[in-house]
């Protein structure tokens, strides 16, 4: 149970982070540290502003970014914008490289890229994706990246007339078969026979110690093809409903600009922001008074990110007490 879970993973990332910053958690306690980070954990927002191998390091956590992905910026499919008449906003693949960088500085433009290939296949890069196009590729890039890698190199022999019959497992995320592209021939374009591509990837999900998609929906998905390409098989993957369940992060793509909870706390934060401006002191040419800016509610985050805030809140109300002394 604490391999499938990872609990190492999580207990040596606590305890780096208790050593790190031992002496500001001596000012709460080690108990109240390790309920925070945990609680953190159970609610996925531990990955939050993480450097990239973090996010990374478990299926958990993966889930947790993408999740967390679409909940901060699902605005961006649901308004309407100037590129689009659909009501959503239309970004180029650099332009989602942005937004993802908000939430982990280092994330690597790499996986941004390769999940905009899956959505614009042969088109040039700096083609526009509606949101909800991007987040399933890029969710199947992301959660199955180091399963996508073997499935290039199986592509790529079954291309090329070989019969793969050893799986590929790669060595890290970095994308070490990017570089391995099929034949620029005909045969590309007709792509490989899909029920042998099927075996081949069987046998991969039986064998990887990586997260795989469910080789019954894979085997469904296929089922009713004769041949298939690379990117073919991609978008089935990114498209398909039954395998987004499955991984469980993501709602299904009718309800993708429907989140209840986030909008109720939105509703709250813009009700506490307009009794604010309607109830403040009026000056004596009658508009509304200077206030000071109420924070919006804090989530729970890994410990260094709580009392950095902790800091700033402490700072800043000293900052407003100073202010107010000096008014009167």
């Amino acid at each position: 149970f604490a391999a499938r879970r990872h609990v190492l993973t999580y207990m040596e990332d606590a305890v780096s982070q208790l050593l790190e910053n031992r002496e500001d958690i001596s000012q709460y306690g080690i108990a109240r540290f390790f309920t925070e980070y945990f609680n953190s954990v159970r609610q996925g927002t531990h990955i939050l502003f993480r450097e990239f191998s973090f996010v990374q390091a478990t299926p958990h956590n993966r889930a947790s970014f993408l999740r967390t992905f679409w909940r901060c910026f699902r605005t961006v499919g649901k308004n309407g914008g100037k590129y689009s008449s659909i009501c959503c906003y239309l970004l180029t693949a650099q332009e989602y490289h942005c937004l993802l960088q908000l939430l982990c500085p280092d994330f690597p433009m790499e996986l941004t890229q390769k999940a905009a290939r899956i959505v614009l296949m042969d088109d040039a890069m700096d083609c526009l994706m509606s949101f909800s196009d991007f987040l399933f590729a890029f969710q199947i890039q992301f959660y199955y990246s180091e399963f996508l890698e073997s499935v290039a190199a199986i592509y790529h022999d079954l291309l090329a007339g070989k019969n793969p019959n050893t799986v590929i497992v790669p060595t890290s995320s970095s994308g070490q078969h990017r570089q391995r592209q099929p034949p620029n021939d005909c045969s590309t374009l007709d792509g490989v026979e899909a029920s042998l591509f099927y075996q081949c990837l069987e046998s991969l999900c039986d064998r990887s110690k990586y997260s795989c998609p469910p080789s019954a929906l894979v085997k469904e998905m296929l089922s009713g093809a004769q041949r298939l390409t690379f990117y073919g098989f991609l978008m089935a993957l990114a498209k398909d409903q039954g395998i987004n369940r499955a991984l469980g992060a993501l709602p299904d793509k009718g309800d993708l600009f429907l989140d209840p909870a986030m909008d109720q706390e939105l509703e709250k934060l813009v009700a506490q922001v307009s009794g604010l401006s309607v109830s403040g002191p009026t000056s004596s040419s009658g508009d509304t008074a200077n206030l000071p800016v109420r924070g919006s509610p804090r989530i729970n985050s890994p410990w260094k990110t709580l009392h950095h805030h902790r800091k700033m809140d402490a700072e800043s109300e000293g900052s407003n007490e100073e202010t107010d002394s000096s008014e009167n």
